[in-house]
């Protein structure tokens, strides 16, 4: 593949902050987008070569043949565009990003990939461009380069299978985006420096994500990968009849207290007739491999503050951060129906108007 840019490109990045920041916040001003919640790639097309390079070492291409097609047949003839790739679920007037059904598609079996390419085709979501035919555009102010990605897609009708995504100046706009768009799935809001040239691998502009709070069940822990320590807590919440559900796990604990986890849930841990303790596994699934499955299962006994970004049908839609212990909560009382979801959205309606 012959492009006016390094192959391959890592792509820009963006640096957590807590609230939208204002446009005064670096030199020329900022660009506000809705954040989308897919696999990022970067699209590049060369005549009929088309590849859907990751941001990890996995190339997206082969498992992703609609989006490979539509690559082919509606982006320039030479380009290399930064973008998302997404799945969008619902009946027509209330469909959202499914990001299980995204994270499905990614199967080592051909004929699995054919049939869910049919069933649950994906779309790209488009938001800078890195290259297009002869011209290196990298180098471009963002403000530039948005100009040249509306202009070089601007064939696209509504029906198409790739998107280009809204922006605003206007931070007031961002705000509500923010707020509205989470109940279609969307992720948050990225900022972006409209007179920056692109950064590849640098954390240049700001995201703004969704985290909510919420109490939940450890139900069993997982040994750290080292052989010292708890590596991560399997976290439940109990449903309408009482049944504990398992909705994810937190991680990323210090080494110290790893160790320290240890000794605070020894008392909790089942235990078989002779005193041993109980090994149990989680529900395989095609995404574990040879990955080990077997926690140790604990007495429902504590209650645990996590914060997470959002909940996908019964389970967290990314790993959950430990925030306290809540001693003063009973087990009982952390349930589904006390976690705040946001009013749904319809993600025609994000797409439709960008």
């Amino acid at each position: 593949m012959k492009l006016p840019i390094a192959l391959p490109v890592d792509p820009m990045l963006a640096k957590l902050v807590p609230a939208i920041p204002a446009p005064d916040k670096v030199e020329g001003g900022l660009a506000y987008e809705p954040k989308w919640d897919g696999f990022r790639c970067i699209a590049l097309r060369d005549s009929d070569e088309v590849e859907l390079a990751s941001r990890g070492s996995k190339p997206l291409t082969r498992y992703f043949p609609e989006v490979v097609d539509a690559v082919r047949r509606l982006f320039p003839e030479r380009a290399a565009i930064d973008c998302e790739v997404v799945v969008r679920w619902g009946e027509p007037g209330a469909e959202r990003l499914d990001w299980g059904l995204l994270s499905q598609r990614i199967h080592p079996a051909a004929s699995r990939v054919a049939k869910l390419a049919r069933e649950t085709p994906a779309e790209l979501v488009c938001f800078d461009i890195l290259a297009l035919g002869d011209d290196d555009l990298m180098p471009l102010p963002y403000r530039e380069r948005r100009a040249a990605l509306v202009e070089a897609l601007a064939h696209l009708t509504p029906g198409d299978p790739i998107h280009v995504t809204r922006t605003t100046d206007d931070p007031a706009l961002a705000q509500r985006w923010f707020e509205q768009f989470e109940g279609a799935g969307l992720d948050g809001v990225v900022a972006k420096p409209a007179a920056a040239p692109y950064a590849p691998g640098k954390r240049t502009m700001f995201k703004i994500k969704h985290s909510r709070t919420a109490d939940v069940v450890p139900y069993g822990y997982r040994v750290h990968k080292s052989g010292r320590g708890v590596g991560s807590i399997l976290l439940g919440l109990y449903d309408a009849d009482g049944r504990l559900l398992p909705v994810g796990g937190a991680s990323a604990f210090s080494n110290a207290y790893r160790e320290q986890l240890i000794e605070l849930l020894e008392p909790l841990v089942r235990r078989d007739a002779d005193g041993r303790p109980v090994h149990a596994e989680t529900e395989r699934s095609r995404f574990s491999g040879a990955k080990d499955t077997g926690f140790v299962p604990l007495e429902p006994e504590l209650v645990m503050e996590v914060r997470f970004d959002q909940l996908e049908g019964v389970r967290f839609r990314h790993a959950a951060q430990f925030v306290r212990w809540r001693p003063d909560r009973e087990p009982a009382s952390c349930t589904l129906a006390q976690i705040d979801r946001a009013p749904a959205y319809d993600l025609g309606d994000v797409l439709a108007d960008a």
